[in-house]
């Protein structure tokens, strides 16, 4: 059987509220008031820096990165406070891990949040014993779309990483599992779920349920 490791934000999970509340926070003490909205989910799931800088573009202090380098420290704190306040897993998530570890297949994860927030947010979601290995952004000296994370998830389940599957939900999951040589599944329920198509991944999935009959099919 193979491995199948998942992506977290916008992908196991819909982390962008907390991303956006930890953002504002920072910019209320910076500017006196929130600047990123719910319209912002899309930017929150591709990370701390990314929101700092759609900000502060909107303050009119674009590419002030010395701030946003003094900001994210701030963030990360605020986020850590509240990581699982409005976060909530997406439908199926957990019922298709389960469907695939009685399958026999091994399941970790793989994300570019740092590894001590990714192993507390799953610990409150109380999730986190459900899979087998977490690499986070800073577990090794390299992140996604590097290929290593990936593989190390899988080794860390005891798997062959020739025998895996990446399942995300941007280009980096899909730049990740290409470097690697395996096949990805993108998910299109997230905020940028419309742009998943023209990434080409072997499989696109609109709910979990979908995603175990998917996986049997790459390792036949």
């Amino acid at each position: 059987m193979g491995t199948v490791v998942f992506d977290l934000d916008g992908t196991l999970a819909d982390t962008s509220a907390d991303l956006l509340a930890a953002a504002n926070a920072c910019f209320r003490d910076l500017h006196g008031a929130d600047v990123l909205t719910p319209a912002d989910a899309g930017t929150a799931l591709r990370g701390g820096r990314a929101m700092l800088r759609l900000g502060m573009s909107r303050i009119g202090r674009a590419g002030d990165e010395a701030e946003i380098d003094r900001q994210y420290p701030q963030l990360l704190e605020a986020y850590s406070a509240n990581i699982a306040t409005h976060t909530v897993l997406y439908p199926g998530a957990m019922e298709a891990v389960a469907t695939l570890r009685s399958a026999g297949h091994t399941v970790a994860i793989c994300t570019n949040k740092p590894e001590a927030l990714a192993i507390s947010l799953m610990t409150k979601l109380g999730v986190l014993g459900e899979f087998g290995a977490l690499v986070g952004a800073d577990t090794l000296p390299v992140r996604k779309p590097d290929p290593e994370p990936l593989r190390e998830a899988v080794r860390r389940v005891g798997g062959d990483p020739a025998m895996s599957c990446l399942i995300g939900d941007s280009d980096t999951d899909r730049n990740t599992a290409r470097a690697a040589g395996v096949p990805s599944v993108l998910v299109t329920f997230g905020p940028s779920g419309e742009d998943m198509a023209a990434l080409a991944p072997e499989a696109l999935i609109g709910h979990f349920d979908e995603l175990p009959p998917i996986v049997e099919t790459f390792w036949r």
